[in-house]
């Protein structure tokens, strides 16, 4: 009875079983079933999305950059193809040994290695990076038969910017740079980082810069389907890139060369404008450098020798560099008593050669001075008596109100990046600026220098040339603008870039009439009049000598005695025709002293170029680098049949 019971209650257990089991069982499938459901039904597209990612790769297409070009169509940037030797460092397992036995195929230099070392700093690990770039096609065909020995490592063919003209207006044209971590992080900002991918450079200084956008064109993408080692098959879809835009500057490349020319090894700057426009015709800083160093990265050597120069050619001094007007001030001052009433053209003052004010006595042109002067006199002759008296009499904010629309201390806003202001003086400015109570009291002594463009003024020569265009056309100031037009790199056809912006000043004429009579003056028998001498054209201009460095009251400036570097400046300030004007020039040449002696030359053989279509003598050229030079040297060349040559660095010219 007992054994029965005992397989009864077995059968019971094993039923129990059973039914456990078939449970579990049934539970598996459904977790199989729901499972099933949830990858085929609700995680579908994303599944898809996988396997298609698995099997296909979309690579971005670099579109080529937009062509910079002058006014005139001569070319000062554009693109090169060329193959480059790259490497993904996550690819690699001993990126070290690699290079080492790379450089046992390739010619690395140590300074590709730093280079390398750099990039890797800047980029993260999975992007593919040049550890030699422009290689032959002897290298590329020796990798190319050992590439199985280099895992990571690949030929790509790239494409390279290049300057074809080396230093020639660098500072206008700029440079383009590899992005680094600043930049990654800026176009995120923008929302513009999904254009840049697969792009390495973008636009570092210059119409490079400030033109980014126009010039670097829409990526495009290509879908292509990849083997199981990841190696594209075949195309399946794409969309072409777009090119970057083509520039045209209205920038004259030959008259930039020609001021780069006479500079010479000088250090200063030079800006010309069209008074009718705003448009930039020629934009000088010197000394300049090689763009084409940067585009790859610039090694130790050349930044060190770059960045600690004494005479920084980095700094674009027509942009960035300020100067005391000296007497190119004058004609503005001038203008400015006549529309406050502070003077009549007619008004004479006594220049008997000082001005005391406070004890203090303030020379002018040696002990016997000009004697009687009126405006027109006084602006030909360069009387500081005269301005010394008119500052007095209107005050410094009176001075600041007027010269602060035609841009004095202010930005002009062209098209170029890193501006700067300037120093317009008044007491706000003074009260701003120092901490102590005694530095921020504006005392009357320090206006009387603010007549003849010294004391606190500083201003860039950009800001100077655009006030000799407002003071040139009677009262219009235009923005300055370096863009003329764009070209569309698909249909080729070009669109004029907006007009500048002009605002009406609302000088009187008779006001005007009586300072271009000056400047007239200073050509015709003044400070200027042995420069201009036998010029087709009338020309109208003021010559400025502004202090590096303080002189006592009772020292006399003697130029042999001091260092070079705290010689006085050379300024010039013109515009031709007179009557008609259709260029501006302002000027400066550090250090070179006399404005007639220096600069007022240079800015004679711009006006011949452009108005005369005359090119100087190599002869005439050479004495005006050494500030020799008067009136022109030798025949003149036909302007618009002299080549345009390469600016090698270091070259001098």
């Amino acid at each position: 009875m007992a054994r029965l019971r005992n397989t009864e209650l077995e059968l019971l257990h094993f039923d129990q079983r059973i039914r456990v089991m078939l449970w579990v069982v049934m539970l598996c499938f459904a977790l199989l079933l729901a499972r099933l459901v949830y990858l085929q039904i609700i995680r579908h597209d994303d599944l898809l999305d996988q396997a298609e990612s698995n099997r296909t790769a979309i690579i971005p297409t670099v579109p080529p950059r937009g062509m910079i070009l002058d006014r005139n169509g001569v070319v000062l940037a554009r693109n090169y193809s060329a193959y480059t030797l790259e490497i993904t460092p996550n690819k690699v397992e001993d990126l070290a040994r690699t290079i080492d036995e790379l450089a046992q195929v390739i010619d690395i230099q140590p300074r590709d290695r730093r280079k390398f070392k750099r990039l890797m700093e800047e980029s993260k690990n999975f992007d593919s990076l040049p550890i030699r770039t422009r290689l032959s096609d002897e290298e590329v065909a020796r990798f190319t038969a050992q590439q199985y020995r280099f895992p990571g490592v690949e030929v790509k063919a790239r494409l390279f910017r290049q300057y074809p003209f080396g230093e020639l207006a660098s500072h206008v044209v700029g440079y383009i740079g590899r992005i680094n971590s600043r930049d990654k992080e800026r176009l995120e900002e923008s929302d513009e980082a999904g254009n840049y991918r697969g792009t390495q450079y973008i636009g570092k200084l210059g119409i490079e810069q400030s033109y980014e956008a126009q010039l670097h064109g829409t990526t495009g993408v290509q879908v292509v389907e990849t083997s199981a080692g990841g190696r594209a098959t075949r195309r399946l879809s794409s969309h072409s890139a777009t090119p970057g835009q083509n520039l045209v500057l209205s920038l004259d490349i030959r008259l930039q060369q020609l001021v780069e020319d006479l500079f010479g090894q000088r250090r200063g700057a030079l800006v010309a404008l069209d008074p009718r426009s705003g448009e930039v015709l020629a934009f000088v800083s010197k000394p300049t450098f090689d763009p084409n160093l940067f585009v790859e990265g610039i090694d130790s050597e050349s930044w060190k020798a770059l960045n600690e120069s004494i005479d920084k050619p980095l700094l674009n001094r027509a942009l960035r560099g300020t100067y005391p007007p000296g007497s190119t001030y004058k004609p503005f001052m001038a203008l400015g008593a006549l529309e406050v009433g502070k003077r009549k053209p007619e008004q004479i003052i006594v220049d008997n050669g000082s001005w005391v004010y406070g004890g203090h006595t303030f020379r002018s042109h040696g002990d016997g001075g000009l004697g009687p002067v009126n405006m027109v006199r006084a602006i030909a002759l360069s009387s500081n008596v005269y301005f010394y008296a008119l500052a007095n009499d209107m005050g410094v904010d009176t001075i600041h109100d007027f010269m602060k629309p035609l841009g004095f201390g202010q930005i002009t806003g062209i098209d170029l990046p890193g501006e700067v202001r300037g120093v317009l003086p008044s007491t706000t400015w003074k009260r701003n600026t120092y901490k102590k109570p005694e530095q921020q009291r504006w005392y009357g002594g320090e206006t009387i220098s603010l007549g003849i463009g010294q004391g606190y003024n500083n201003f860039t020569m950009l800001q100077l040339a655009t006030a000799t265009a407002a003071l040139a056309n009677g009262g219009t100031q235009y923005t300055p603008r370096l863009l003329k037009s764009m070209q569309d790199p698909v249909t080729r056809q070009f669109t004029n870039a907006a007009p500048p912006e002009a605002r009406e000043l609302g000088y009187k004429p008779a006001h005007i009439d009586v300072v271009r009579s000056g400047l007239v003056g200073v050509v015709s028998e003044g400070t200027a009049t042995h420069v201009f001498r036998g010029a087709g054209y009338q020309s109208a201009g003021k010559t400025g000598t502004a202090q590096a460095v303080t002189i006592g009251q009772k020292e006399h400036y003697n130029a042999a005695k001091l260092a070079e570097r705290q010689r006085d400046h050379a300024l010039y300030m013109a515009f031709a025709p007179a009557e008609d004007p259709k260029i501006v020039v302002a000027v400066v040449v550090e250090n070179a002293g006399f404005g007639a002696a220096s600069a007022a030359p240079i800015a004679r053989r711009v006006f011949d170029y452009w108005l005369m279509n005359q090119y100087p003598s190599q002869a005439d050229i050479e004495a005006t680098r050494q500030g020799q030079s008067s009136v022109p040297l030798g025949t003149p060349r036909i302007a618009s049949e002299v080549e345009i040559q390469h600016r090698a660095a270091n070259s001098g010219k």
